[in-house]
This record gives C-alpha cells, structure tokens and sequence, in this order.
C-alpha cells in the first residue's frame, strides 16, 4: 500500500483556508473522448489510462484541488453486471492512475456511488454485506494511493452509513458524503437535508453536503437549508442545469459563467467544498476556481442545536424549547399483547404502538426489548429496521446490554439515543466507545454501583464523572442527557426535590438536556396521573427537557403545554393556543380498535399501515364475515393503495412506505390469487417493461411494475439493459398494450427513441410510457410518448392510454 501524502489534519487544514475546488463530470468527459455505449466504464478506463488521467490533468489544470478516480461504478455489484470480478484490482488500477495525474499536492478523493440496490431495512442487500462489499472496493482504492474518499450521489441514507462504517473501519482518511435530493427537498427515500447532515457528521464524516439531481440554484436551498446544524465543511457539486434533448443528444445548457455565478453563494452559505457534476466541463471548474480564488471559507460553527434523527428528520433541541415526550409504550413490561408479538416475531403491535404515540405528540420512541425468552438483540435490530421503515420519529434504543445496544445502533439509519450510561467502570468502558463510533448520544444516569444516590450533590457529582469519560471518547457534554433519577415520593418524601436540584443544576450550572421517567414518582399512591402531572409541572419549571410518558394520557398534555406556556418556553404560546384557542380542547380522538374495526377497514388498514405480517389474517377474517374475493380487492384493496398513492404523490409517504404497502398488497392478492382465479376478473391491461440498452438501473422500473401489478395490470418485465431489438420482438409476441422503458443515465435515455423508431417500423400497436431520473415530460412529448414521474402517476397514465385507446 503507497503511503498517503496528504492525511486528513492537512486537508482539515487547508478547507479552512481556502475552498478547496472539486473536479467536474467524469462520464460524459469520457463519452467525448471515445468511451463507447453499453461497456463497463471501469473496465474500459483501465484500457485506456491516458484517456482517463487527461480528464484528471484537465480538471486540474482549470483549478481542482481534489479530483475524484474514475471508480464511480466500481463497486462490487456494479462490476459484477458487466462479468466483472476483480473489484479490489480495479480500483487499485484506477486510483493509481489518478495519483500520477494529481502529483505531490492534489488530493485524490476515491469515488464510491450507489450500489444500484438499496440496503436493508430500505433494500434487499443485508447491512453486513454491505458493509463487506463497500471494504473490498475501499481496499482497492486504498492499494492504489488514495488520500482520501468521496462517498457520492447517495439516495439512501442507509448505505451511505454502511460505507461510511466500511471506511473508517479500514483506515483514518478524511471523507465527504454527498446525497442527491428530488425536488421535494428529500432523497428518494425521503430523507431530509438536515436529517442526513445530523445522522452523517454524528457517524464520523468530514465534510457533507449534496450532488448531483438538480443545478445550482436548487441545490443553494438544500445547503442553505443544511448550515444551521453543520459543524463540519458542507460540499455542493451541482449540475450544470437540467438535461435537455437536443437533436437527439441529451446536453446541459447552463455555460461556465453561470454557473460560477453561484460560487459566492455557495461559500457563504457553508460549502468549503465546490465542483460540478453531471454537464460540467473542465471549462465549467475554471471559471468556478476563478470566482473563488480569493474567497476564504465560512468558520465551522461547533455550537449548532443539539439534535437526533431518524431517516426521515432532524429533531433540534434548542434551548428553552417546551417540553418533549419520548414514548414509553414499546416496551414489553406488563404488556401481554406486546410481550406474546416480540416472541412470536409479529411486528404489527409495535408498529401500531410507534404511530399512536406520534399522533399523540410523542417527538421520540424509546424501544425496549428487555424480556424473558427471546433474544434481545436480535428482537432490538428488528425493531429498529421495522420502526425505521414504519414511523418517522429518531428512536430512544433502551437496554442494559453493551453487545445489544452496539447491533441496533449499527443498524440504525439515523442518530439514536441510548438509554441508558451509569458510571460504572464496565459500562462507561463498554459503552460510551459505542456510543462514539456510531455518533449517537447518551443518557447519563447518575448511579455507580448498587445504591441509588438520594442527595442532588451525589447525583451531579456522578454526572460530572460520566461528562469527564465521554469527552476522552471524542463526546462531548452536548451528546449528553442527564436522568434526574425519579424515585417513589410515598417512600421517600424528600425525593422529588432533590430530582428538581439535580435537573435545575444540570439545565443552569452544566448546560446539558434532562430527562424523567414520570411514573415513578406517584408509585403506591392512589390518583397516580395527578400526582405525576403536578410533578412534570414542577419538573418544567426546574428546566427539564423530556419526560419519557404515554402520549396518549391527555391530563399529562394539558399540564405539558400549560407548564412550557408559564415557564416561558420557545413557542409554548404559539402551542398553546393552536389546541385551546376557540374553546378547543387538546385532541382526544382515539383510533378505533381493531375488534371495532369492520373487517374491510382492517384490511384496508394494513395496506395503509404496510402491515405485511397482518395482511392474510385481515382477509382471511373478511372472508370468514361472508366477503367475496374479488369485493375484497376491488373495495377494499385496491382503494388502499389508491390512497397510498396519494400519500406518496402529496410527499406523506416516501419510497420506504410506498414499497411497504406495495408488498402487503402483493401478499394479499397472492393469498386471495386462488380463490379469485373461480370470479371473473377484469384485468386492466397488458405491460411490457424494460430497462433501455446499455443501462443497468432498475430499482425504479422494479417499483413501477410491483406497483402497475397491483392494479390490476398484467406486468411483462424484460428487466435491464434490454436492446430495442429484444423488446420489439417480445412485444410482436405478447402484444402488450403499453411499452413502458426506463433510463436513469443521460447516455442512454436515446435509447428510447430507437425502441420507438423500431416499433413504428415493425408496426407495433402499443402506446409508449417513459421514465426515469434524466427523463423528462418534455423529451417523452419530443418522441411522441406518455411520460410517468413515479409507479403512482405510472399506474394513472397507463389506465388513461388504455381507457382512451390513445396510442400515440
């Protein structure tokens, strides 16, 4: 392995005294200088070094400080779909001809992109080997001479963590991490800007920010949106504009001058990483390197909001803010129903315990799955992918055991909260290393050894001793929360006051978030929610941050908006008012219960919900009631996933959610498939799919066709790189009502075009339905095609050419 010439202090360095230019496009740099369609870019770049260290030369030679190796299909499962095995060799071979076009002082970022398939709990690649395939690319780049890494273009959050995880496991070398966002303002999988910003920098990454999916402009909000809990360099690497199609060829028009425009903005909106992606040019980086030539970037700011996520959101804990609740309920302790779920290996209760607790104001979950006979560990990893897929809110990962709490934490897309760090020896050594690794933060509990500690002295002075350890992990007192340790007031009446000492000191004097769990105080007492909620009150007053509670218990509300109001809380008033104001009171609706349910509600339900564990016994209790069949699907489930195609169209739902309820859906129909083959059914039409020649990508075609399917649509899908001569064929034999055809790539979105050409000529009656990230309603319209932006609008576009005939 060559030793690195520039480590990370030195790049650290160097981001804070200039903006360090990033290079620009690789692939169509590529294209223009040779590379042929329908190749493995990797392998055909080995063949050709000095074509790929004169795209290196080029870039540096307008101004790139750090380029990025030719690598971005170089991962284990790309490789592998053009018969490529020898990852480790390729990226060696790669990065070392990046390294003899950078010299002595240009950094060389090794570029690591999407696998193509998402990880779990999002994805069918298991988290482990994930992990494991990202090291044998990583190993590779290392051989091969690279200072540092470029993890790029991530729509899941799940796998840029895995690779994250992968690289810091193999060596010290600074890391950005660049998502890529949809016009929502979130990723494909629905993440938030601030979401990936907080879960990324907790995990370890230097730099983080976005590329690729939209140009300047667009991409300025997203990091704007970004800066206020960055406590690291952000990086922006847009498009030069959108793809257009022009004679046939997909161009970005924005020229260099434009879009070095927006350099200025960049910089001061946090990005002390600057470069180009999809359309840019050498050009495009030089007159970029010029307009930040003099440009000294913006101070990392380290005292940004505390803050948790899940892969959804960001949940930010400014000082003052009113009173939080975590949720209790997931939790197995005197609840039989839950109990018998987490032995049985049925998720739908806890599911269902997550969304009441978040439609009753809970802002986090605490999971707990400390029980007798079952596996904790592997019941709390399941947990997490399931309540992850299933609710949007950060989760509170509760258990005593250090092996249990370090598998969960590893599998959880976001920055999670442990509960609980007390300070002995064994668990402050085992835990709070964890705790660091995957950047998550901790709640202190001021207990060492048997006896709880009765005085508020005592307490604090445990806490200042749990404080001092974490800090020589790299921790810090913010990613602290102090449990004010609640006892029984009926056995020790002077109990609470000391808890209100302890949390009063910790708010005042330390300067770090509090915690309760509320019940214990009013245990043995009669009226238990009014002595609990008469002490919140005094809590709120003393500073406390959270209670851990039911949400659902509505005196606890009452006391928790009136308390953040009187003790002057950010936004208490505002609160406070939106449930009381017009003789409103706080909303005490509950869900009906499932016995209450009729049962197309139930099975409508678990399509909503995604509840693919309860699917069958939804339908099979409506088939019991005296439901036909085919009433079921037509009244009940294909309604369901109507309106989680509304939910998803309306940015409710994301991919995850969507997916969710598509399999359930699957299962179902499956089930009834039987049955329903005795009733006459009305298909609605006949689909042939395909992912054009030369493009590897199909998660989307894949979504469109489960989704197309459970409409009622019969679904051909030919799968990836399909030429037009295949899919013409195919087509003259099955004669699909509608072609549909994939692109994610600018190359071979033209493809399209060919597929259309050909069937004209062999006089194929099919109507054309395109989509793709680089397609757009425009070049669909250019080619005399429908256009679809997602499976939703996939489904109401097909119904509409077959229902109007309308072949274009």
């Amino acid at each position: 392995m060559k030793k690195n010439r520039i480590d990370k202090a030195e790049i650290t360095k160097r981001a804070k005294e200039q903006i360090i230019i990033l290079d620009g496009a690789m692939g169509t740099e590529l294209k223009k200088r040779g590379m042929p369609e329908g190749v493995c870019p990797e392998a055909w770049c080995i063949k050709n070094p000095d074509v790929v260290k004169q795209v290196h030369a080029d870039y540096i030679a307008a101004g790139s400080n750090l380029i990025y190796t030719a690598t971005f299909g170089g991962n284990y499962f790309k490789l592998q779909q053009y018969g490529e095995t020898d990852v480790v060799g390729i990226n060696r071979k790669l990065a070392e001809i990046a390294c003899k076009a950078a010299g002595d002082n240009i950094i060389v970022a090794g570029d690591i992109a999407p696998f193509g398939k998402f990880v779990e709990p999002f994805g069918e690649i298991h988290f482990k080997d994930a992990v494991k395939f990202a090291k044998m690319q990583i190993q590779g780049l290392l051989e091969g001479g690279v200072n540092a890494f470029a993890i790029e273009t991530m729509m899941d959050i799940q796998e840029a963590r895995a690779i994250l995880i992968a690289i810091k496991e193999s060596c010290d070398l600074f890391t950005l991490v660049t998502m890529t966002y949809e016009k929502s303002g979130h990723t494909l999988n629905g993440t938030q800007p601030q979401a990936a910003l907080v879960t990324l920098q907790s995990l370890g990454a230097d730099a983080v920010g976005c590329n690729c999916s939209s140009g300047p402009a667009e991409m300025l909000e997203l990091v704007k949106c970004m800066q206020p809990l960055a406590k690291i360099p952000l990086v922006a690497k847009p498009n030069a504009g959108m793809p257009q199609l022009v004679e046939g060829k997909t161009v970005f028009q924005m020229n260099p001058d434009e879009f070095a425009s927006y350099a200025g903005s960049f910089a001061a909106a946090g990005a002390a990483f600057v470069g180009g992606c999809c359309g840019t040019t050498p050009e495009h980086i030089k007159a970029l390197s010029v307009a930040l030539a003099t440009t000294v970037p913006e101070k990392s700011n380290l005292q940004v909001p505390v803050a948790l996520s899940s892969s959804r959101k960001a949940v930010v804990l400014k000082t003052n803010d009113p009173l939080h609740i975590i949720g209790e309920r997931i939790n197995p302790t005197g609840k039989k129903k839950l109990q018998q779920a987490l032995i049985d290996n049925q998720w739908y209760e806890p599911v269902r315990l997550a969304r009441e607790q978040q439609q009753n104001g809970a802002v986090l979950l605490d999971v707990n799955a400390g029980m007798p006979g079952i596996n904790e560990k592997q019941v709390l990893c399941e947990l997490v992918k399931q309540l992850s897929v299933k609710s949007e809110l950060p989760l509170v990962l509760d258990s005593s055991d250090p092996e249990t709490l370090a598998a969960a934490l590893r599998m959880y897309p976001g920055r999670a909260l442990i509960n609980s760090v007390s300070a002995e020896k064994e668990k402050l050594e085992k835990l709070l290393p964890v705790a660091a690794k995957y950047g998550a933060m901790c709640i202190a509990l001021p207990i060492e050894g048997r006896d709880i500690p009765f005085v508020a002295e005592e307490r604090i002075s445990i806490v200042e001793k749990i404080i001092a350890a974490a800090e020589k992990q790299g921790l810090s007192k913010n990613d602290l929360v102090v449990d004010g340790l609640v006892m029984a007031a009926a056995s020790s009446p002077g109990a609470p006051a000391e808890t209100l000492k302890t949390i009063q000191y910790c708010t005042v004097r330390l300067g770090v978030k509090t915690v309760i769990g509320l019940s214990n105080v009013s245990f043995g007492m009669p009226s238990r929610v009014l002595v609990n909620t008469a002490f919140l009150a005094q809590a709120v007053a003393a500073g406390l941050t959270f209670a851990i509670a039911n949400p659902a218990e509505q005196r606890l509300r009452e006391i928790m908006l009136a308390s953040s109001f009187l003790d002057g809380r950010n936004d208490a008033t505002t609160e406070f008012i939106a449930a009381y104001g017009e003789n409103k009171a706080v909303r005490t609706e509950t869900a009906k219960t499932e016995t209450a349910m009729l049962p197309g509600e139930r099975i409508k339900k678990a399509i909503i919900d995604g509840s693919k564990d309860e699917i069958i016994a939804c339908i099979k209790f409506g088939l019991d009631k005296g439901m036909l069949p085919l009433n079921i699907v037509n009244e009940f489930m294909i309604p369901a996933i109507n309106l989680v195609g509304e939910l998803f169209a309306g940015k409710k739902y994301f991919l995850p959610q969507l997916l969710s309820s598509a399999e359930t859906m699957e299962e179902g129909v499956r089930f009834l498939q039987p049955l329903l083959a005795k009733e006459e059914q009305n298909k609605e039409g006949k689909i042939l799919l395909a992912t054009v020649e030369g493009d590897i990508h199909d998660i989307g075609k894949n979504i469109v066709g489960l989704l197309l399917k459970n409409h009622g649509f019969e679904v051909i899908d030919l799968g990836k790189d399909v030429s037009a001569q295949n899919i013409i064929d195919i087509a003259k034999k099955e004669k699909p009502d509608i072609i549909g055809l994939s692109a994610l790539m600018t190359t071979t979105m033209i493809k399209m075009q060919e597929v259309k050409d050909l069937a004209e000529k062999e006089n194929i009656k099919a109507g054309f339905l395109l989509g793709g990230a680089v397609v757009s309603r425009e070049y669909a319209n250019s080619i005399d095609a429908f256009y679809a932006k997602d499976g939703v609008e996939a489904v109401s576009t097909a119904r509409k050419i077959i229902a109007d005939k309308a072949i274009r």
